[in-house]
């Protein structure tokens, strides 16, 4: 028997404030982190399991300490019985109470769940040799089914509905998987568009986007409205008149504000606003959905749960959803989001950039091609040009394209010296 003999955690962080990537209405200065773990065997293989969190720097300790707190539900566990069944293995972690009370599934106890499930899903692509994307596409309906905890979900989506979708899906598979290496996965990129940046680099990053055949870009908005309509002015004209600019406001406004500055940005034809509110707040999307039509409304980098996807999706508040490979309970959470878009009919463009968000994030959207809703229409991974230096298998972008990841695993594993110069001491970058 195989055991889990150590689980070691990181408290990670890159100090991105002081070139403001990633800067935005509520994010001023953010240094990209990592809360990451290791999980190692005994096994003779000697494959290891690599899951991180990502977040902005102040924090990431509590959220390594989270971690910490779930090493005893790992240390001695048989690794056959874990791996074989990781429906079990999910809601075993999500099950516990006292750290349940912490939630319910959601925030810090959560994402760091999400963590260990996500790195148990590595090591178990690593020794399958497949990356996750085609481990989890060659699964059948039934094995994907139960994986998803559907508790709170069926007055929306039951299990037999779920199955429906996935044996629909089947037929086409392989042909999917073919044109999905031959094609590669639409991105679309925000690199133009943070808030920190000056009207110059702004314009050299839009030309540069479209050079290089991105889909779509996005501008950071909220902080000043002045700004902002310059700023799309300037877009605009570097772009051209139909190429596709989304906004962003990173929950910014009020309902009222985030109506009266959308309206004001119109003039620009935006492709969606996102995050125009608290992520909590799924009626006042649903307003806003209301009073900003024909703009859309996309949101869920920050959606708690699945609880929330559903509700989102219920009340009509989203024409798009962005899930993230980091912020719920991994990749079996992430699972049911996809079932539940292709149920209501809502195209998928997740959440990226960060730390490793890329990397992780195109295995979910790959795998729902090929098996989940089958499209890639109207749908688009961002994409942000920022530390994939730091992975071991990078992401890989061709003229605006993702290049389907070949690799076994999730795209987790980072290179162990890009590790140790990083984990955080206590003093300021």
């Amino acid at each position: 028997m195989a055991a889990i003999t150590a689980v070691d955690t990181f408290d990670i962080r890159f100090p991105t404030s002081l070139s403001l990537d990633g800067s935005d209405a509520m994010n001023p200065d953010p240094d990209y982190s990592a809360a990451y773990l290791i999980v190692r065997t005994d096994a003779a293989d000697g494959l290891e399991g690599h899951g991180f969190v990502f977040t902005i720097g102040r924090g990431n300790d509590v959220q390594t300490a989270a971690l910490e707190a779930l090493k005893p539900y790992l240390l001695g566990q048989d690794v056959d019985a874990l791996l074989a069944d990781m429906g079990a293995a999910s809601r075993r972690l999500v099950g516990d109470s006292q750290l349940r009370w912490l939630g319910p599934e959601k925030g810090v106890m959560h994402m760091a769940i999400g963590a260990v499930v996500d790195a148990l899903w590595d090591l178990r692509a690593k020794r399958a040799g497949q990356p996750l994307w085609l481990h989890l596409a060659s699964l059948s309906p039934e094995e994907i089914v139960s994986l998803v905890d559907f508790r709170y979900l069926t007055d929306a989506l039951t299990p037999d509905e779920a199955l429906q979708i996935l044996r629909d899906a089947e037929p086409g598979r392989a042909e999917r998987i073919a044109q999905l290496r031959e094609e590669g996965y639409p991105a679309y990129t925000t690199s133009p568009g943070w808030l920190g940046y000056s009207d110059e680099k702004l314009a050299r990053l839009c030309r540069e986007a479209v050079a290089d055949g991105f889909a779509q870009i996005k501008l950071k908005v909220g902080a000043d409205l002045d700004d902002d309509l310059r700023r799309m002015r300037i877009a605009r004209q570097c772009v051209g008149e139909h190429f596709p600019i989304a906004i962003d406001a990173n929950q910014r406004w009020d309902v009222p504000d985030a109506v009266a500055w959308v309206t004001a940005l119109a003039e620009f034809d935006p492709a969606w606003i996102e995050e125009p509110t608290s992520p909590d707040d799924v009626l006042g999307h649903a307003a806003i959905a209301r009073g900003v039509a024909p703009v859309r409304v996309a949101t869920g980098e920050h959606a708690q749960n699945r609880v929330i996807f559903k509700q989102l999706l219920q009340a009509h508040a989203i024409d798009v959803m962005q899930i993230d490979a980091a912020r719920v309970g991994g990749v079996n959470e992430n699972i049911a989001h996809l079932l539940l878009a292709t149920r209501f009919g809502v195209p998928v463009c997740p959440h990226a950039g960060g730390v490793g968000l890329c990397e992780r994030v195109q295995h979910l959207s790959m795998f729902d091609f090929v098996a989940v809703s089958g499209t890639m229409e109207g749908r688009m991974i961002e994409y942000v040009d920022h530390l994939h230096e730091h992975f071991v298998t990078p992401t890989i972008i061709e003229r605006g394209r993702y290049r389907v990841p070949e690799a076994p695993g999730t795209g987790a594993e980072m290179h162990a010296d890009s590790i140790a110069p990083f984990v955080w001491r206590g003093v300021t970058a």
